[in-house]
């Protein structure tokens, strides 16, 4: 944009060159009359209201009491809304009429080329522009923006849209530089503050055609959105609404806010134009309208207006004359301070000193801009007049008096009237069409039901959980349910559709069916991402495998109570526990005696007759006791959970599948079905492998069952919402194997960017926190012939028994310590008598021995006889 204004600024400097010589000798011929006095220039529209109105307060201003006196000269030029004719008038305005101040213009446009012109004479130009950029000021510092920035008015206008939670806005604004740089963007930020958004930008041209201004409505009209924002100038708005009530978009639902250049003049408009506005609501700069000093302004504003313009109805002042009178008031104090009567940059450096409060409010210059405002005031436009609601203040929100009670929500300032009548408020938007697929297989997930001869029923769990999650959000705009008979990808298609106006060679365009939103049993799915955006799941996601059930064997279940680990301790602790009863036992009974093959016998024997028996063999020891009782406490647990569990077993009917495992089926190259939809079978060829040949599609949980009877297929793969109610029905007949595949869930489906979808999303957590989704479920998919599948009995495991098997073990153990440690004892014991008593014995040896040495003969010391040897020896 700034290389726009610096191409109107050339043009201007370059048609100055040109042309200024031929002013020369009209400048030097009026240099002796305005010699002395005070000049100040004027550059208004003159044939537009606020043109009129800046006149008429000027010259009020000028008669009045601020120093201007009989020298004082007010040259008001028209720019007939040119920005040339604005740029050729400020010429003469500097260059001829040398005046030392211009008040206006009113549009950027005109703004950027006179201050321009008058940045090489150093002429203070008090603007009444929207807005300006923020370079403005350093490329023309004798630029000044006497009227507020319109910033402010648009976060008044983003606090009535968040009042009732609208949150899409079309902006219809004007197509000027002032508009797109400055006040649309503001608009755009104010209203990402409050959560809500432009969903839509239309311009207009100034000059545009009734055509121009029909289609773009015509366009307007066929989105969903209803609230408008309006942005034009006086003359254009008038176009605008009288074309948008021949087009009965000023009816029930429709909301229409405009802005400062309509609302401020609103109190101008004849009664036969109102007509075409009933229910407008507007925003326009507040300024108190009481006091001497207005009363004064007022009745001479009255007077001369109607004496210079008499064939105008309305003859009251606006916001546009009080802040022309602020104005010139600003610039009579600056010209009479210090007695001086010079312009330039002395004149300039006593505007911005200035500080005062006006008509139209504090009247001080920041960054070469006035203060902004931060009072507005909201008008309803109401039969052949209008309605002052209230005010909003920035900062402190809604009221109804300006030192009243102040609210967040323009709803506590009463009943509004909006177009249509004052019936309840509007939601902002159209009536949703919301698809729902008729084809489902599913009834109890989304059932479409002819009701009369020109109505549908539409029922089922999708259906309520939808009803159920809007509840809970009170802007949630009004709907209608639509069936649609075809495939669900085609269905999601269609909000795609709509909301991008496409239309193809399919059957469905010619029938209008195009939604806003999808409800039923839709998969969430990644290819359908391209055509909508679907909320959380609120069903359980995944593909699921069932297949046949039948019967398990008993052949085999006696040893199915415990699991081979269990088994396996069992044995290792039985064999142990013996072990040490036979070690310790086997020197105090006869009948563990014998050939080591005999004693192993005998010793597994004693082990298991522990476990089986409470007969045991009468024990001799302490140590053999106490293993003994404790393993007994054992084994009786074990034994009565045994009986127990294997009881549990035989009585209940186990169901085991036909089939066992996804890679069975692809081995067997088996035929297997799929629930509708394209992206499962694309699943099911792509991730698992299966071939396109052995697939085949089913609609409904009937279609399965008969497949399955018919032997046409082996197993199936369903959606977990599907298997959940497939298995429900068809008790016992069927069973689910293997690993749940993470994909699906239902889900609603909106448009891309949608600002309906997170509210959803929240009001769905909210249902399935306080128990609701939960109440939907078991109403409308547990089964309830069924009867209930009794709990299954499973083999136990050690962990269970683990700390029987230590007191056990810890018991047996520690009496085969003490064992080995006593019989360690008794041999030492032994074997030290045994050392003792061999220095005896051969003392009773050694005597005999001398004797017969000593006298030589056989010694007559006989040794006690050796026994007698076995015959068999």
């Amino acid at each position: 944009m700034a290389t726009l204004h610096q191409a109107f600024s050339l043009f201007a400097l370059i048609f100055f060159l040109i042309s200024g010589t031929g002013a020369d000798q009209s400048t030097k011929t009026t240099q002796a009359i305005i010699r002395g006095s005070s000049r100040i220039g004027a550059i208004v529209d003159t044939s537009s209201r606020i043109g009129k109105e800046v006149v008429v307060a000027m010259e009020v201003a000028k008669e009045g009491c601020y120093g201007f006196g009989n020298q004082t000269f007010l040259h008001i030029k028209d720019s007939q809304k040119d920005a040339i004719d604005a740029a050729l008038e400020a010429k003469e305005l500097i260059y001829t009429l040398q005046v030392q101040a211009i008040i206006g213009p009113h549009t950027w446009e005109e703004v950027s080329l006179v201050a321009e012109i008058a940045r090489e004479k150093q002429v203070p130009i008090l603007s009444f522009a929207d807005t300006a950029p923020e370079w403005a000021a350093e490329r023309w510092p004798y630029l000044l923006q006497a009227s507020p920035d319109k910033r402010v008015q648009m976060k008044a206008i983003a606090a009535i849209v968040q009042s009732w939670n609208w949150h899409q806005v079309t902006a219809i604004y004007e197509d000027t530089d002032s508009s797109v740089r400055g006040v649309i963007p503001h608009l755009h930020d104010a209203l990402r503050e409050v959560n809500s958004e432009v969903i839509q930008f239309v311009s207009l041209s100034p000059f545009a055609s009734s055509d121009s201004i029909s289609k773009e409505l015509e366009n307007i009209k066929s989105k969903n959105c209803r609230v408008f924002v309006v942005h034009l100038s006086f003359k254009l708005t008038v176009r605008l609404f009288e074309m948008a009530k021949k087009m009965e978009m000023m009816e029930k639902d429709y909301v229409w806010i405009t802005t400062d250049p309509f609302t401020s003049l609103v109190h101008s408009i004849n009664a036969s134009v109102l007509s075409s506005m009933q229910g407008v609501l507007g925003v326009r700069s507040y300024f108190p309208k009481m006091g001497p000093d207005f009363e004064d302004f007022n009745q001479r504003f009255r007077t001369s207006f109607s004496r210079k313009y008499p064939q105008e109805e309305q003859r009251g002042p606006g916001i546009y004359a009080v802040q022309a009178y602020d104005s010139m008031r600003t610039i009579a104090l600056a010209l009479n301070k210090n007695g001086s009567k010079r312009g330039g940059k002395e004149l300039l450096e006593n505007i911005l000193d200035t500080d005062f409060h006006g008509l139209s409010g504090k009247v001080k210059f920041k960054n070469q801009k006035v203060a902004s405002a931060e009072i507005f005031q909201i008008v309803n436009v109401i039969g052949m007049s209008y309605n002052e609601l209230g005010y909003w203040s920035h900062g402190a929100g809604f009221s109804e008096n300006i030192d009243g009670n102040k609210s967040k929500s323009m709803i506590d300032l009463g009943q509004v009237h909006w177009p249509g009548g004052p019936r309840d408020d509007p939601n902002g938007w159209t009536p949703l069409r919301i698809g729902v697929p008729s084809s489902s297989g599913y009834k109890e997930y989304v059932n479409v039901e002819k009701d009369g001869p020109s109505g549908k029923n539409f029922s089922g769990f999708t259906i309520e959980v939808f009803k159920e999650t809007i509840k809970s959000i009170p802007f949630f705009p009004s709907y209608d349910f639509y069936g649609f008979n075809g495939d669900y990808n085609e269905l999601v298609k269609q909000i795609h559709l709509k909301t991008n106006h496409l239309c193809c060679a399919c059957t469905f365009c010619p029938q209008h069916q195009k939604y806003d939103a999808v409800v039923g049993d839709v998969e969430i799915v990644a290819s359908r991402y391209n055509y909508a955006e679907f909320t959380s799941p609120y069903t359980e996601t995944g593909l699921v495998l069932i297949v046949p059930a039948r019967s398990s064997s008993k052949a085999w279940s006696f040893v199915k109570p415990f699991t081979t680990t269990m088994w396996v301790l069992i044995s290792v602790f039985t064999v142990y526990n013996g072990f040490v009863v036979w070690l310790i036992e086997r020197k105090s009974c006869d009948e563990l005696q014998g050939s080591i093959p005999n004693q192993i016998g005998i010793m597994l024997w004693l082990s298991y007759n522990t476990l089986l028996s409470l007969n045991a063999p009468k024990l001799h020891s302490n140590l053999s006791r106490m293993s003994g009782v404790v393993w007994l406490f054992v084994s009786l647990i074990i034994i009565q959970t045994y009986t127990a569990n294997l009881t549990s077993m035989l009585t209940v009917q186990r169901l085991e599948p036909t089939v066992p495992s996804v890679e069975e089926l692809l081995n067997s190259n088996a035929k297997v079905g799929y629930c509708t939809g394209s992206y499962m079978k694309d699943y099911l060829q792509r991730v698992l492998k299966f071939k396109a040949e052995n697939l085949k599609k089913y609609g409904s949980a009937e279609e399965y069952f008969s497949a399955f009877k018919n032997k046409e297929i082996s197993a199936g793969f369903l959606g977990t919402p599907y298997a959940k109610l497939f298995l429900g029905r068809y008790c016992n007949s069927f069973i689910q194997i293997g690993e749940t595949y993470k994909i699906g869930g239902f889900g609603f489906a909106f448009p891309r960017g949608s600002p309906l979808l997170a509210s959803v999303n929240e009001a769905l957590l909210k249902i399935t926190e306080n128990g609701t989704l939960q109440a939907l479920e078991k109403t409308w998919i547990t089964p309830k012939t069924c009867p209930e599948k009794q709990s299954e009995s499973f083999s136990l495991g050690p962990n269970g028994f683990l700390m029987l098997f230590y007191i056990t073990g810890g018991t047996t153990t520690t009496a085969f310590v003490i064992y080995v440690c006593r019989t360690n004892l008794s041999s030492d014991r032994k074997i030290w008598r045994t050392i003792s008593a061999v220095p005896k014995r051969w003392c009773s040896l050694r005597t005999p021995f001398t004797t017969r040495v000593a006298s030589a003969e056989i010694p007559t010391h006989t040794f006690p006889e050796a026994p007698v040897p076995p015959a068999s020896i």
